[in-house]
């Protein structure tokens, strides 16, 4: 059930349905039919049963049926949701596909992320236009569990990258959040899907959130390369690639950018909402068969400030929804797993024609209605203060941090702009000053804040010495665009919680090179001064996967000669999620002109898991060592950190 010819069809018929809509042609229209109908005749109640192993049928199938209004599509769609689940010819089930319980059984986002936002918007489609309860009551309880417990600051989903999928309750680490571009996009899709069943802005708060921050990092500022996953911190081994043997995030950001238009305005019955604020024209069609043209100016998410001015076809009374998003209200994201840590004293403003409108929120919109007539003009401001952010205490990662946000745009440092390069050892204050300042030369024009913050920094005596400096953060959307570095969201607020730069060791300094021409990661890693928690941990390591069962090396030059004599090895293992594993055996060579020598030992060379393996040898001069492993039969090798004494 995981192979990909369903959800081939279905992002097919999601182009047809696109593309016949854009254009008027039935070319492209047409050949989805003809599958859907080889769908329909081979599927379905008395016939043979299936559901997609990777969802998104059930979406392509609603569009076809919302062009053509033929219920088979839909049913159909119906079908493979409920079918979805454990039974005896298909076993178990499991949670990587969403298919541990029936669909209406379900109330936790659990599983491949991607996976699971195409299903649940694929039961948000049907419930809508069938108004099947039990669906309702799962998705909104999914809904639930995710905006409490499973989402990012950045509104990125799917913490981990094994299986890419989502992680326990609270657990939201950022070194190694995975949160897959098409995971963003499939968020955006699914709680836009809820704002329409059920009118309330929260899910637009989380679409708009999603937006700006987790979903258009994906993409480079040029459009010429892309992230896969979207952590919340580097230490420089993140960056966007060309393309992917697997290039699912490109072609989604693509067809969802096009696409972000629909999502501005929405209506219901002779009721027009304002959703997103963007600089545009738009023409809605209401109930009543009257026309509206809205022009809005604004600078927004820059500038609070937005003028738009209503054009109906003919004056009358009608109800325009002003969205008034939850960061201007106070709140975060719904549910409370973040929370801002002061209160924004300036108040929201509307105005129709000049006039003040008192500002009563209604399921986080303000309802204006009247007799509207050409030209009216609704000027709504949002104060955009810089504002303190804290996560909920369950969750771990964040502990003892704060991020940054204004508007709805969540920032982050990144060491172009901050002194030294290094910006995981930075505290910054509760009381240091924050001041927002507009660069229209940088990073193609963005907002950034700037402010005071204290670096920490071992010395040689392992005491920790402390220094200020000034302090710039950058839109989080906008990082990784001028080359390898490191970078972070959550900021310390408090010593305890903070990271000091390790002291510049000869391995620190040392110039890594290794045995594989191009590596899959950044071999800097191993001389980070990273300390591993574990030899699982997998926010900084270097492996040679996917060569198995080879020998290969990793080299230190050390710039000038050296006399050492002991080698510290922390392995990087795997087990349960990847195949990597500690090596099988491991020397220590030393150079001597253009020769490798192997050293002189006095200590066995250890492969133990979650620990430090030491090997002293007799003294050497040198301006090189090389550490070379032979890996276990059938598996890779990894290296969390190599110190040298």
């Amino acid at each position: 059930m995981d192979s990909h010819e369903l959800y081939n069809l279905g992002h097919l018929y999601e182009a047809a349905a696109a593309h016949y809509q854009a254009t008027g042609k039935r070319n492209l229209l047409d050949i989805a039919l003809k599958t859907a109908d080889l769908l329909t005749r081979t599927f379905g109640p008395g016939k043979q049963s299936i559901w997609p192993g990777h969802e998104i049928t059930e979406m392509g199938l609603v569009k076809l049926y919302r062009v053509t209004g033929n219920e088979n599509y839909l049913n159909l769609a119906k079908f493979m949701l409920d079918m979805r689940g454990p039974d005896g010819d298909r076993g178990a089930g499991r949670t990587y596909n969403q298919s541990h319980k029936k669909v209406v059984e379900q109330t936790e986002a659990v599983g491949h992320a991607v996976r699971a936002t195409y299903l649940y918007s694929g039961v948000a489609d049907v419930a809508a236009l069938t108004g099947d309860a039990a669906y309702l009551k799962a998705i909104d309880a999914i809904w639930e569990n995710l905006v409490t417990k499973k989402l990012y600051i950045t509104g990125g989903i799917g913490a981990s990258g094994s299986g890419e999928a989502f992680g326990r309750d609270y657990e939201l680490p950022n070194m190694t959040a995975y949160n897959e571009t098409c995971a963003a996009v499939g968020n955006d899709y699914w709680n836009y899907r809820l704002f329409l069943l059920h009118g309330d802005a929260r899910y637009i708060d989380v679409m708009e959130r999603t937006l700006y921050n987790g979903l258009i990092s994906g993409v480079s500022l040029d459009g010429k390369s892309f992230f896969y996953p979207n952590p919340l911190e580097s230490n420089g081994q993140h960056q966007r690639s060309p393309w992917f043997g697997v290039a699912c995030c490109p072609g989604n950001i693509t067809r969802f950018m096009a696409s972000a238009p629909g999502y501005v305005y929405a209506q219901r019955g002779d009721a027009l909402y304002v959703n997103l604020f963007v600089g545009s024209s738009a023409g809605v069609k209401l109930d009543n068969g009257r026309s509206v043209k809205l022009i809005q100016e604004t600078r927004y998410p820059w500038d609070g400030a937005v003028k738009m001015t209503v054009n109906p076809d003919k004056n009358g009374k009608f109800t325009i929804n002003v969205r008034i998003p939850g960061w201007a209200r106070n709140e975060v994201t719904p549910g409370g797993l973040y929370r801002f840590l002061d209160k924004a004293d300036e108040p929201v403003a509307i105005k129709v024609n000049g006039g003040a409108v008192p500002i009563q929120i209604d399921r986080g919109y303000v309802s204006l209605t009247r007799n509207w007539k050409r030209g009216d003009v609704i000027e709504l401001m949002l104060p955009m203060p810089i504002r303190r952010v804290a996560a909920a205490e369950a969750v771990t990662a964040d502990r003892g941090r704060v991020a940054l946000q204004r508007g709805p745009i969540v920032y982050c440092a990144e060491w172009p702009d901050n002194p030294g390069g290094h910006v995981r050892n930075l505290i910054l204050p509760d009381a240091a000053k924050l001041t927002a300042e507009f660069k229209p030369d940088l990073l193609n024009g963005v907002t950034i804040i700037k402010s005071r913050a204290t670096a920490l920094a071992y010395d040689e005596h392992g005491k920790v010495v402390k220094s200020e400096q000034d302090f710039m953060a950058i839109p989080y959307y906008s990082w990784a665009n001028r080359g390898r570095g490191e970078m972070i969201v959550w900021l310390p607020n408090t010593e305890a919680s903070a990271r000091p730069r390790p002291f510049p060791t000869i391995a620190i300094n040392s110039k890594v090179s290794v045995s594989v021409p191009r590596p899959r990661l950044n071999p800097g890693r191993i001389n980070d001064g990273e300390e591993p928690s574990s030899s699982s941990d997998s926010s900084s390591y270097f492996d040679w996967w996917p060569a198995k069962g080879a020998t290969e090396w990793v080299e230190y030059s050390f710039g000038k000669t050296a006399t050492v004599s002991q080698c510290e090895v922390y392995w990087f293992d795997d087990t349960g999620r990847g195949e990597v594993r500690a090596p099988a055996s491991w020397r220590i060579l030393y150079k001597v002109g253009d020769e490798w020598r192997p050293v002189e030992n006095i200590e066995p060379y250890g492969v133990d898991k979650d620990r430090y393996n030491r090997t002293a040898f007799k003294p050497v001069t040198t301006s090189a060592l090389r550490l070379e492993v032979t890996m276990q039969q059938n598996w890779s090798a990894g290296i969390q950190e190599w110190k040298v004494k």
